[in-house]
């Protein structure tokens, strides 16, 4: 773990807004808290990641798995990522879109008036050669983490694979995922949730494990991936002979003091990679 952001201090303080749909009272959220943040000599890393996988697990039971008709879509034939929000006491504070314009540009063109410019930003070479309208996937998190509220992006067609590589371009300034300039990079949010065949939901954090940078832009872009050694460095990890049941990005860190380190509450997402397959466009579903 060295190295590493802690990830369970994140995660911990959405406890409250899960423990009801386990059934646990105000004193055992507390109780949990507090051995989390103290822990005894009794505990383990192996002890507090099975906390937070069961918190995680759950969360992923809440939200209904898309309908997918295996005739026009067929499984592991990853060409779609549908946003959503969950937000089931209707506060309307989440936001999950895919909206044109705010994408990282890839082989796109600037006007000034009498001539066309080509602009390609360097974080983003290549892209989703579908995408012609230059699409980003906005989540955004308003007020604080504790609103049993989240942003998600359902990616489809990924049943029945196996991973090689997950990623995405988040848009942030500073050439560093860390920086807190920008789209909202934390420990927990926006993390993919993937679910293996066995049940099991695995982690991955924006900034837990920290991603491999594989190009980035002084414009303020940067391409985000996780290759096998980083799918191993999951919670748990991700291994070459895990078969995917579902993958879904979830962004429910807000702007208070568990959405740091930049309590931003929102993010801006293009090029969903799936294997070195990209997806950089979708439906504009706004609430």
């Amino acid at each position: 773990m060295s190295g590493q952001k802690n990830p369970w201090k994140k995660l911990l303080a959405r406890t409250v807004w899960i423990a009801p749909t386990l059934g646990v009272s105000a004193a055992a959220v507390l109780l949990i808290l507090f051995l989390i943040a103290h822990p005894s000599h009794a505990q383990t890393v192996s002890t507090i990641t099975t906390d937070l996988e069961t918190l995680n697990q759950t969360l992923m039971s809440l939200l209904p798995p898309p309908l997918i008709d295996p005739t026009t879509d067929p499984p592991g034939n990853f060409t779609n990522v549908i946003p959503s929000q969950f937000d089931p006491g209707k506060t309307n504070l989440v936001q999950a879109t895919w909206l044109s314009g705010i994408g990282c540009p890839t082989n796109a063109f600037t006007f000034d008036g009498s001539t066309t410019t080509p602009l390609t930003d360097t974080a983003c070479p290549t892209g989703d050669p579908n995408d012609k309208r230059n699409q980003g996937l906005l989540l955004v998190k308003t007020g604080p983490t504790s609103n049993f509220a989240a942003a998600t992006a359902e990616l489809i067609n990924v049943k029945g694979i196996t991973l090689t590589e997950l990623g995405y371009d988040i848009r942030k300034s500073g050439l560093d995922s860390t920086s807190l300039l920008g789209s909202h990079c934390g420990a927990g949010a926006p993390r993919f949730d993937v679910v293996t065949v066995d049940g099991t939901v695995h982690f991955l954090g924006c900034n837990s494990p920290v991603a491999l940078i594989q190009t980035a832009s002084t414009t303020g872009w940067i391409r985000l991936r996780w290759d096998a050694a980083g799918l191993a460095m999951a919670f748990p990890p991700i291994l070459a002979g895990d078969v995917v049941s579902r993958i879904v990005i979830v962004f429910d860190e807000g702007q208070d003091a568990s959405g740091g380190p930049d309590q931003f509450g929102a993010a801006i997402l293009d090029n969903i990679d799936v294997n070195g397959t990209f997806v950089g466009r979708g439906p504009v579903n706004a609430n």
